[in-house]
């Protein structure tokens, strides 16, 4: 099992939806830590880590056109994987 770290910056209509309770609840369902933050220029960056399929699917996700709001793109860059994170945030 390999472990990841993934980030991905979400962009549209993303801030004041429940965008990130929505997130940090699929992450905790997929086993994932990290946090969901909300960004000054709109968008929310999300960073997971933990299996890499795991995040991989929580991608597929915010993708989906299932979210909360509107999801316009998601922007991703996948890293190795830290272990700073114990549970999963909202900021």
């Amino acid at each position: 099992m390999e472990k990841v770290r993934l980030t991905a910056w979400v962009r549209g209509h993303v801030q004041g939806v429940g965008f990130r309770w929505w997130t940090r609840a699929r992450a905790l369902e997929l086993g994932l830590t990290g946090a969901a933050t909300n960004l000054d220029d709109g968008r929310v960056e999300v960073v997971a880590e933990g299996d890499r399929t795991a995040c991989e699917r929580l991608l597929e996700l915010l993708r989906s056109g299932q979210t909360p709001g509107r999801v316009d793109s998601v922007v991703e860059r996948w890293t190795n994987h830290r272990g700073s994170f114990t549970g999963f945030e909202e900021r």
